[in-house]
Parts: structure tokens; C-alpha cells; sequence
């Protein structure tokens, strides 16, 4: 029996969409206002999914403050706030885009969370735009 589980989290990150092996005329054609050289920014929504199976003495899949207590520690802590482009080892040479994100979110936690539990990370940029990566 294998059931999901949700935890939903918060952050704010500015972020600039650029290529810096295109010419400044591409990039505006290609990433438009979200290529602005001042940074750009979203109120992210995260919603990290697990699914395995029940735990015969708890009833969890997984205990959530544990979950919540990864993610704050190991995504919010490092995101929140930030400049995703200046102040992020991890975007110094990837473009933020909502995918990437999403990617090395995955990568973070899937460190953290034993591989019996199958990850997907959701990530909505905002209200109408999300993207998902489940590792594949």
C-alpha cells in the first residue's frame, strides 16, 4: 500500500533569466521583462510530494515536522530572500528558471530523503505558471 503525502512551503527570490553567451538582443527576445538586468521577482510556492508506503507502527508515510524541518533547513534557508542569480552557489552558472529551480530543489532533498519514497517536487512560479520533476 503506498500512499502520498504533501507539504506545501513558502519563499521570495528575485532572479534574472540570461544567457550570457547570447548577444543582449537575444535575451530580450527570448526571456522578455524577465530578462531585466535589476532582477525580477516571485513569491514561489513549493510543494514537496513523497509516496511510500504506510508505516505498520506510526500510520506515516512520513512524519511531516521532519519533512518541514528538511525543507526549512535545507530550501527555505538557502532560498528565502535571496537573489537566486548573486547570492546562490547553486545558480551562479545555471539559469533560475522555474525548471532548474525545481531540479535542484530535487537534488537537495533527494540527499536528504531515503530512496524507499518516490520525490516530486512542484514548484509554481505563480499562480498560473508551475512546473513538476519527479528525478526523471
Amino acid at each position: 500500500m503506498k500512499v502520498a503525502v504533501y507539504r506545501k512551503e513558502h519563499f521570495n527570490a528575485a532572479h534574472r533569466l540570461h544567457n550570457p553567451s547570447w548577444s543582449d538582443e537575444k535575451n530580450k527576445q527570448v526571456f522578455g521583462k524577465c530578462n531585466n538586468p535589476n532582477y525580477h521577482g516571485h513569491n514561489y510556492e513549493l510543494i514537496v510530494k513523497l509516496i511510500g508506503p504506510v508505516d505498520a507502527d506510526t500510520g506515516y508515510v512520513y512524519d511531516m515536522k521532519i519533512l518541514s524541518d528538511l525543507i526549512k533547513d535545507n530550501v527555505l534557508n538557502r532560498f528565502d530572500h535571496k537573489n537566486l542569480n548573486l547570492d546562490t552557489k547553486e545558480f551562479k552558472n545555471i539559469n533560475p528558471t522555474a525548471e532548474n529551480i525545481a531540479v535542484v530543489i530535487w537534488n537537495i532533498l533527494r540527499e536528504k530523503i531515503d530512496n524507499k519514497f518516490e520525490l516530486i517536487i512542484r514548484l509554481y512560479e505563480t499562480e498560473r505558471n508551475f512546473v513538476e520533476y519527479d528525478g526523471n
